[in-house]
């Protein structure tokens, strides 16, 4: 008796790529994208940071901006208490209320 021998299977490399291709996209388009606009926006914010401006630093203290030199950033706080940070430290700028 003579048995068959089974061919093997040929699958389509591309119809296994799929799925991974498809998850690089949706991680681009969910996590990475917005993540890298978040940085542009934080970097213009501290582009446009000028003296007078009330900030808060990463750590939650809240001060004005008294004077600004290439990378550090010398906050002023209550009592007239100066501290230097480096301008990354700071987190976000205080809209003024009108």
């Amino acid at each position: 008796m003579i048995f068959a021998q089974a061919q093997p299977v040929q699958t389509n490399p591309l119809g296994a790529l799929l799925p991974l291709i498809l998850i690089f996209f949706v991680f681009y388009f969910l996590l990475i994208l917005p993540q890298q606009k978040k940085q542009k926006a934080h970097k213009k914010m501290l582009d446009e940071l000028k003296e007078g401006d009330r900030v808060i630093t990463i750590g939650g203290a809240m001060g004005t901006v008294s004077k600004i030199k290439d990378n550090v950033v010398t906050i002023e706080f209550k009592d007239g208490v100066k501290i230097d940070f480096i301008k990354s430290a700071i987190s976000q700028v205080i809209k003024p209320q009108a």
